[in-house]
């Protein structure tokens, strides 16, 4: 994958094949433009959706993409896979092929699921100390007591990673419904964490990340783009224009 950043004339030189001496005088000679404004110098850091003009000409002009899908049970949340539906074989996107997934969700968990091909936007959200809540649905096979809220919310020792999970809350809807918000994304947690009381989960939905919600217009197994004002919400508005 191509660094997020990198110099002018290094970019350039590998999209035309000539020595990164010679963009110097391309610049002298005002034949560079970045983002619509003439190149200031030849290590001018240039970034992923930077675009990049050679007398008109287009050498670099990479669109970023962030897609919310609403994924469905037994598909794989992955870019592919020799057995299983994949999250990306649901896209119609043209670009679906470059697109990673932002957080994972189990085979059997269902809900929101961002796809995108930039890295930094990516690393942002899922990064631990970012501490972004996400919002799940949770039905289990057992009345789920005021026991549970108290346990949730003091985290819990999970010894085979030697940490205790950050403090979680719990909404109890009915005994056998629950709302739940995590600050993290640990292998299995939720079912680990009901599974404490020896309750099993038996469906599990993401509804939202940070300010976002699934759109309840998605059904099952389809996508759209996030639009501008969603993007701004979440809090990385370093990947706009």
């Amino acid at each position: 994958m191509q660094s997020t950043c990198t110099r002018l004339d290094r970019l350039v030189s590998e999209k035309i094949g000539i020595n990164r001496r010679d963009v110097r005088l391309m610049l002298a000679r005002g034949r560079l433009h970045v983002d619509g404004q003439p190149a200031v110098a030849i290590n001018q850091p240039v970034y992923q959706f930077s675009q990049v003009l050679l007398d008109g000409e287009v050498l670099q002009d990479k669109q970023a993409v962030y897609v919310m899908l609403h994924k469905p049970v037994g598909v794989v949340s992955a870019t592919r896979d020799d057995k299983n539906k994949t999250v990306v074989d649901l896209l119609s996107h043209p670009d679906r092929q470059q697109l990673h997934i932002v957080g994972r969700l189990d085979f059997n968990t269902s809900g929101l699921l961002l796809l995108t091909n930039d890295g930094r936007w990516s690393r942002a959200l899922t990064q631990p100390e970012q501490k972004i809540p996400k919002w799940y649905h949770v039905i289990v096979d057992k009345p789920i007591t005021e026991d549970y809220v108290q346990a949730f919310a003091e985290g819990m020792y999970f010894a085979y990673e030697d940490l205790t999970t950050l403090p979680a809350e719990l909404k109890i809807i009915n005994p056998y419904e629950a709302q739940l918000c995590l600050l993290e994304g640990r292998y299995h947690q939720v079912k680990r964490m009901f599974g404490r009381f020896d309750n099993k989960v038996l469906t599990l939905h993401r509804m939202s990340i940070g300010s976002l919600a699934l759109d309840r217009n998605l059904q099952p197994g389809q996508s759209r783009e996030l639009q501008r004002e969603e993007l701004e919400q979440l809090g990385c508005p370093f990947t706009l224009p």
